[in-house]
């Protein structure tokens, strides 16, 4: 069902609500454009919404305007950081960090206060993840390394660089129930895992035969220590068993119709995972051991989809069973959507 929709200052590209508890309702959009010409440039901003979905609202109440952004996160709940922090990978090879605060006016008054930044690389920062504990950000460049970085008292330091990958880094990601170890994914189709123990980090694994095409985006199951979700250009979503971490088994794929740019994990149901499939919409998903399946597709994007994320609560709509509030945003025509599933996927 949809709920809301509006046009973003420039292309679309993610999309994160809030988990804390205070700002479960608000949504950070981000844009990335490039201006073409003799002198190109790359310009971006992060949006923040007000996605009020049992009265159908989406209101834009805040907007910092920067360079290109090609990701964004919030800061997992639980982490020693003090408050609720954005972080922002960058075109300029940046690395931000923001705060979201309270103006006077309340929670619609709120605003992000730049609270550092440093420079990671020449090369571009194509992604980033926190690590469980918000203590430390893994980020991903254009010329193939990984780079981990400590995020401490509002302090951001290297501690790690490392060349992990022959060409872009569009993946990386903290193992969230063992924070040593990283994984990693690139247009080199290699799916790689490291150990931050050592220094330089060491390599765990590494698959180059399984993804049939550039890795896109890597994903731990918050519920499930043994299971890793990776997303790929070849279209198909894989299922991993990492009990083995130096030799994992790709359990089971299924094929989605299209790049799977983004998996995003149910925040309540243990089997549901939400993707952005670039030229085929979004889907729902549902893995339960062998049998992964699509409920529900989502096609009222007409550009490439590469935003999507659940909302961190229930919409509770009078007279109705219990909802879930999807954001989706796609990077051409500049669209942002909030809508609702309609298959039942309580079940």
């Amino acid at each position: 069902m949809d709920v809301a929709h509006c046009y973003l200052d420039g292309n679309a590209d993610a999309v994160e609500f809030c988990p804390h508890d205070s700002y479960q309702h608000v949504l950070a959009a981000s844009t990335y454009t490039l201006q073409e010409g003799d002198c190109p440039s790359r310009s971006g901003s992060i949006s923040l919404f007000n996605v009020n979905a049992n009265m159908g609202r989406l209101d834009l109440f805040h907007r910092v305007d920067t360079t290109g952004i090609f990701d964004i996160k919030w800061s997992p709940v639980g982490g020693s950081n003090v408050g609720s922090l954005l972080a922002q990978a960058d075109a300029d090879g940046f690395l931000r960090t923001y705060s979201l605060e309270d103006s006077s006016d309340g929670a619609e008054g709120s605003f992000l206060k730049e609270i550092n930044g440093v420079k990671i690389s020449s090369s571009m920062c194509l992604c980033l993840d926190w690590n469980p504990s918000a203590t430390s950000i893994t980020v991903g460049l254009s010329d193939g390394s990984v780079s981990i970085v400590s995020v401490l008292e509002s302090q951001i330091e290297i501690q790690q660089q490392w060349k992990g990958h022959d060409f872009e880094l569009w993946a990386t990601s903290f193992d969230i129930h063992q924070p040593q170890l990283v994984y990693s994914g690139s247009d080199d189709c290699k799916f790689s895992c490291w150990d931050l123990r050592d220094s330089p980090s060491k390599l765990a694994f590494q698959n180059i035969k399984a993804h049939k095409m550039g890795v896109c985006c890597i994903v731990k199951s918050p519920n499930d220590p043994n299971t890793v979700l990776t997303g790929c250009y070849d279209e198909h979503l894989r299922v991993w068993d990492v009990r083995s971490i130096s030799k994992p088994v790709n359990e089971t794929s299924i094929c989605l119709g299209g790049g799977v740019w983004r998996i995003k994990p149910h925040p309540i149901l243990l089997d549901i995972v939400l993707a952005a499939c670039m030229h085929n919409g979004f889907a729902v998903v549902k893995i339960e051991g062998d049998n992964t399946e699509v409920i529900e597709t989502y096609s009222k994007h007409d550009s490439l989809a590469y935003g999507a994320d659940w909302q961190k609560c229930e919409s509770n709509q009078e007279g109705k069973n219990k909802s879930f509030v999807v954001a989706t945003c796609s990077f051409y025509d500049r669209l942002l959507r909030i809508w609702m599933p309609q298959s039942d996927i309580t079940t």
